[in-house]
């Protein structure tokens, strides 16, 4: 056989071979291959009873398949138009399935809890259309991390009631620079109509207050609507949280260091007044309008923490259980109870390294006590204003005591 002859058998051959190819794939079986009207076989009538038999349930997944940066409060949403979900399941990369729902009229699913962060989710989702046809979607992403994102710790709790000083105290994990679109994501209302204004103290903390103390038994409302705001570049909010606190009878106290007594009012009323014993002409305590930020009945004092130490590097005073303690600035400031102090100083010799100190027993398990009574008397939020120290004002960012700040000044720290 010639070369030319043989290309040419072997031509014919594949044509043949491919015709019967064709045939395999797109006959329907039985069918002759050649009908009546020649077109029974094309490509177009494939498509079009492919499609007569495709769902027309159509499913959408969000976020996107492949999506980073998700956020971890609205992410993972199933939806669908022109059919019903007949079943979603979410798992985590290590195939830790996440609870969810379908909702009542069977169009949209969502997971039951907070999405954790830095992880990769998948999901798969059913649907079929009013003919039963089944249609299916999948997809996967990865939600923010905790280096691209940002929380704020914020006080009081919710569900808690404090004093009339308590301010909203926020601080962030990560500094923002975007601070008018993270100010901007949060609100802070109050049953009484006080204006509420915010004051940045520095790139992490942001505290919001009234003019005044905030009226008592008002409702106040902290909402946060954070998740997906750019705090930073490439950091993002993932907070999405209503926080609602009470404010109890208005009860603000007066330390005077010269008469060595203290005034506790409510509505403005003097219920009680107290002998105390404030820091020595050696160490002075500050002066200014102090709020009550945590009580312990019984605590450590170290005076190495807070710089009053020894030639050794030890702390001039170290007392493992001073009882009612009530923390009044970040640095150390305290009005407590003093049981090792003789009972005649009170009232009449100011002895302490800055604290207020009252009258109190060991153990602090003696309730007639000046100490055991302020400390039950007292809450979070209450205030305290100490006056004729010698001292200087305390720093408005040292605890929680925006109030020595004029109202013009607090409200030139807001961003917007």
């Amino acid at each position: 056989m010639t070369v030319s002859k043989r290309r040419k058998g072997l031509t014919v051959a594949s044509a043949l071979l491919g015709g019967v190819l064709m045939l395999s794939a797109c006959s329907g079986g039985g069918d002759s291959a050649s009908g009546s009207d020649g077109g029974d076989s094309s490509q177009s009538k494939v498509d079009e009873a492919a499609a007569k038999k495709a769902s027309e349930a159509q499913i959408k997944i969000t976020p996107e398949d492949g999506s980073d940066n998700a956020s971890i409060n609205n992410s993972a949403a199933v939806t669908v138009s022109k059919g019903t979900l007949t079943s979603v399941k979410m798992t985590t990369s290590d195939g830790t399935e996440v609870s969810g729902q379908i909702s009542a009229d069977k169009t949209s699913w969502k997971p039951s809890t907070q999405l954790e962060r830095s992880t990769t989710y998948k999901l798969a989702a059913e649907a079929k259309d009013s003919e039963g046809r089944v249609a299916h979607e999948n997809a996967s992403f990865t939600t923010v991390s905790p280096a691209n994102s940002f929380i704020g710790s914020f006080t009081p709790d919710d569900g808690t009631t404090v004093g009339v000083g308590m301010p909203v105290s926020i601080n962030f994990d990560k500094a923002i620079t975007n601070k008018a679109a993270v100010q901007k994501g949060i609100k802070v209302s109050t049953t009484s109509g006080q204006e509420v204004a915010c004051h940045w103290f520095n790139a992490n903390r942001m505290d919001c207050r009234p003019e005044d103390y905030w009226k008592e038994g008002s409702t106040v409302t902290l909402k946060l609507a954070l998740d997906g705001v750019e705090g930073a570049e490439g950091v993002y909010g993932v907070q999405q949280k209503t926080v609602t606190f009470k404010i109890g009878r208005n009860q603000v106290s007066y330390v005077d260091a010269k008469t060595k007594q203290m005034k506790i009012t409510q509505d403005g009323k003097v219920v009680r007044t107290i002998p105390i014993s404030a820091g020595s002409p050696e160490n002075k305590t500050y002066e200014g309008i102090m709020v009550m930020s945590e009580k312990f009945k019984e605590t450590r004092m170290n005076g190495a923490t807070v710089g009053f130490t020894d030639d050794d590097g030890k702390g001039e005073y170290d007392i493992k259980d001073v009882p009612h303690a009530i923390r009044l600035s970040s640095s150390g400031t305290f009005i407590h109870g003093n049981y090792w102090g003789a009972k005649s100083i009170f009232g009449n010799v100011n002895t302490s390294h800055g604290c207020v100190g009252l009258q109190d027993a060991k153990g602090a398990d003696d309730p007639s006590t000046p100490g055991a009574w302020f400390y039950s008397n007292s809450m979070i939020g209450d205030v305290v204003v100490v006056e004729n120290t010698g001292d200087k004002t305390i720093a408005p960012d040292n605890g929680l005591n925006g109030w020595n700040m004029s109202w013009a000044d607090w409200k030139a720290g807001s961003a917007v």
